[in-house]
């Protein structure tokens, strides 16, 4: 596909051509196994850690949207995959540097050519998102939503870094719970009874 066939295709709505575009979940999934993934999340809340190391041990490092990372020993500094559900800024692109985007937004008219045409590009499936949105009950974060993915897979561990469910607030804006469409006590909710159903998964 080129991109005025993207451009039609988004504007379209056209989701078997986008499709075309990503790889496909199983080989994502395929990614997964055996590994042992930190996924950091942007609470404000892990600024004031000392993650950054552990963090960076992982077999692979999951951020998310534009990712702000204020210190090394906080945060870490690896970032093999980014998932995003907003336009990333050509700047933060260069910094992160991600290895796959996963594109996790259900709004595909905000997807841009340079993000669906990048190496191991994936595009979550809207049935995927659909479903997670009904057993919360509202629209999920990226995070709940590549909780929930990851969770499919034979990964040997899921760390959770950064999620305190915006009991601090986020690093990447400003805005207060009651500003945003998300669910956070459902997804602190749904989030334990997944750790207690699957050892494997932890939050620090």
């Amino acid at each position: 596909m080129n991109r005025l066939g993207f451009l039609i295709a988004r504007t379209l709505r056209d989701e078997g051509a986008l499709q075309r575009l990503s790889a496909p979940q199983s080989a994502v999934l395929d990614d997964l196994a055996g590994k042992r993934i930190a996924l950091v999340g942007n609470a404000r809340a892990l600024a004031e850690t000392r993650h950054g190391a552990q963090i960076d041990a992982a077999d692979l490092v999951i951020r998310i949207n534009r990712a702000p990372m204020p210190s090394a020993e906080s945060h870490g500094g690896r970032t093999d995959w980014l998932a995003l559900a907003v336009r990333l800024a050509a700047t933060d692109r260069a910094r992160l540097a991600p290895a796959r985007i996963l594109w996790m937004s259900p709004k595909r008219k905000r997807l841009d050519w340079h993000t669906a045409t990048s190496p191991g590009f994936y595009l979550h499936p809207l049935a995927d998102y659909q479903a997670l949105k009904a057993r919360l009950g509202a629209p999920p974060t990226t995070g709940a939503m590549m909780i929930d993915l990851i969770a499919r897979s034979e990964m040997a561990r899921l760390e959770l870094y950064g999620f305190d469910f915006f009991a601090s607030l986020s690093l990447s804006g400003r805005r207060t719970a009651d500003q945003v469409p998300h669910d956070f006590k459902g997804e602190s909710e749904w989030a334990r009874k997944l750790m207690l159903a699957d050892r494997r998964i932890v939050r620090h």
